[in-house]
């Protein structure tokens, strides 16, 4: 623990700095410290003590700083209306039936990237395809979504282009 001796000044002038109070440079010093001993043997084996221990120290401030964050409410103007979501969910229901008609490489695209969250880095390597062919695919895709579903849903969209309105056509 003599590279904790050297260098906890140092550290806790630093967390004093970064948290702006003296009982959360504290705390942080204190974690910091425990998180070394939990290290046991490991700890000695680090080469840079000091580095390992202010890499620590700067995440466990920046933890701090996210519990301590305030959250201002949203405002009424601020939240979506009520007619977008009333449009937007009822939109749920031709967005399948649209799907299931649309190529199945575009079916699939769309479905990895935009509905399951899928990067497209992720996408294009799994397939076999470079960055920019996956993001061009996924470009055109969206395009002919935005068409069908124009066609067949009626959608149309405000000057953001968030989806307004449609009149699902029954088939």
């Amino acid at each position: 623990m003599t590279a904790w001796q050297q260098h906890e000044h140092e550290l806790y002038g630093w967390l004093l700095k970064q948290s702006g109070c003296p009982m959360d440079a504290d705390d942080l010093l204190q974690e910091t410290f425990l998180r070394a001993i939990r290290q046991q043997s490991k700890f000695c084996a680090i080469e840079n003590a000091r580095a390992w221990l202010f890499e620590v120290a700067r995440h466990l401030v920046i933890d701090n700083s996210r519990r301590q964050r305030t959250w201002l409410p949203l405002h009424d103007d601020l939240a979506m209306a009520q007619g977008e979501l009333d449009a937007v969910d009822s939109l749920a229901s031709c967005l399948p039936r649209v799907l299931e008609r649309m190529a199945q490489s575009d079916r699939e695209i769309l479905r990895h990237c935009d509905l399951e969250g899928m990067k497209q880095a992720d996408f294009a390597v799994r397939h076999g395809l470079t960055q920019a062919a996956t993001k061009s695919r996924l470009l055109r895709a969206r395009e002919r979504l935005r068409q069908q579903l124009s066609l067949d849903c009626q959608v149309r969209l405000d000057e953001t282009g968030r989806v307004c309105c449609f009149t699902p056509v029954v088939k």
